[in-house]
């Protein structure tokens, strides 16, 4: 746990020296290939500064925030566009901005309307509770791991989901917490919009199911290629190989965490779930396209909401979760927590 410690400073130390870097010298050159070529080395070294955190929830939290959504977020700085651009004129705004994945809503600054920041019930507050919330029931579903060997296979899996979801939220509420404290007054956009309302594999990647990555991914790989496409094969269709390649693109970046967590080589499954996700969703598009625009064609949303989620749990779990189960996953996490639980214990 000291190693792990450690370590965990060396990396914070590193990445803020990394992106004062970037914020005092590479956001004075030309944007383009130059800014891009001065940012490279930051670029590699957020994505092999978190494969020093062995810790499963540490460290997999690490390599989806800076190895994925900082750089990211950097290559679109090379470029004069994203959430870097224009740097802020604090510098710890930029390296919140580079490392938490927030977005502020538009016209939400209350203090301009003579409001107190975090007067009432404010979001500052209700973030620690939502994060408190997500930690126990998280506390709960560890302890249940516990008695596993009870549990039908897909009861396991059904909790898994659970585990990944509420994770997620956990570690989104937890980033976003800094930057509602250095914003006082503003209202963060949500990170989830109901993903089990969607009512089709569209939207439930598209607008509902962690809205920060699909933004990241947007801005990156789709709107660029959508562009390109739209010149070679026209615009009707120019969205079908962006959103391909913005799956592809996801895969690859998920396969990086799942080597981060299994720490072995890669069968390239967690790739393969995003690919064919990708697949579906052109199929979709193109479906809606031919029938649904024309009204040949229309399925209610009661039948293609049910059916999108469904997939996705199928293929997830065919594709993603009997990976991490085959390598033991499951049973390191449950021996991390219960380490935590100890350390905290004798602290005590």
């Amino acid at each position: 746990m000291k190693s792990e410690l450690n370590n965990l400073i060396k990396l914070w130390v590193l990445t803020t020296f990394s992106l004062s870097y970037s914020y005092h010298i590479s956001a004075k050159i030309s944007k383009g290939l130059p800014r891009l070529v001065s940012i490279f080395p930051v670029i590699f070294l957020l994505s092999i500064l978190p494969f020093n955190i062995h810790g499963f929830h540490l460290g997999a939290a690490h390599v989806f925030v800076l190895s994925w959504m900082a750089n990211f977020k950097l290559l679109l700085f090379a470029f004069d566009r994203g959430p870097l651009s224009p740097p802020p004129e604090n510098f710890i705004l930029f390296i919140l901005a580079a490392c938490s994945p927030f977005k502020v809503k538009e016209n939400s600054v209350k203090v301009l309307k003579g409001e107190t920041p975090f007067q009432g019930n404010e979001r500052v507050p209700s973030l620690i509770l939502e994060a408190v919330n997500k930690a126990s029931l998280l506390t709960l579903l560890f302890y249940s791991y516990n008695f596993k060997q009870y549990f039908h296979k897909h009861v396991l899996l059904i909790l898994y989901f659970f585990h990944t979801y509420l994770s997620i939220q956990f570690l989104l509420a937890v980033a976003a917490i800094p930057a509602q404290i250095c914003l006082p007054g503003v209202e963060l956009e949500p990170q989830f919009n109901a993903p089990v309302r969607a009512t089709s594999l569209q939207d439930f990647w598209g607008r509902r199911w962690n809205l920060r990555v699909s933004e990241a991914l947007r801005l990156t790989i789709y709107s660029p290629i959508k562009t390109i496409s739209s010149r070679v094969i026209g615009s009707r269709w120019a969205s079908l190989p962006a959103v391909f390649a913005t799956f592809v693109t996801s895969g690859f970046m998920h396969e990086l965490i799942y080597y981060h967590i299994i720490r072995k080589k890669p069968t390239w499954e967690i790739t393969w779930f995003f690919v064919l996700q990708g697949v579906l969703v052109d199929i979709e598009i193109f479906l809606k396209k031919k029938l649904v625009a024309t009204e040949k064609f229309r399925l209610h949303e009661a039948i293609s909401g049910p059916l999108a989620l469904a997939n996705i749990a199928l293929t997830a779990g065919w594709l993603s979760y009997k990976q991490l189960l085959r390598n033991g996953v499951d049973e390191k996490v449950i021996k991390e927590f219960n380490a935590i639980v100890e350390f905290f214990k004798r602290s005590t």
